[in-house]
């Protein structure tokens, strides 16, 4: 819905602002919906958020998945979950 989206395009904005992500796609299956986000069009996608509702009771319907297939996040709440792509790396310093 649009709620939804706005969360997902909130993140989306910022990163884009950074210089980080240039473009993404909106893809609509019978079972799931998927935001996938790239660095450039030409390439696969750096993340996907995805929505399966028939995962609402189990796990969360809403999940974050890198490039390489493995899951990031998952959860109930969508905002808690898209959190995962907002963090900066930081340097440890041992």
């Amino acid at each position: 819905d649009r709620r939804e989206l706005q969360t997902i395009l909130n993140v989306y904005g910022r990163r884009v602002a950074d210089g980080e992500w240039r473009d993404y796609a909106i893809d609509f299956t019978p079972t799931r919906a998927v935001f996938s986000i790239f660095r450039r069009a030409s390439e696969v996608p750096l993340f996907r958020i995805e929505k399966d509702p028939k995962l609402r009771n189990k796990q969360g319907a809403y999940s974050v998945v890198a490039s390489g297939g493995l899951i990031l996040k998952r959860g109930y709440d969508l905002e808690r979950v898209v959190e995962v792509l907002d963090r900066k790396t930081k340097l440890v310093v041992v």
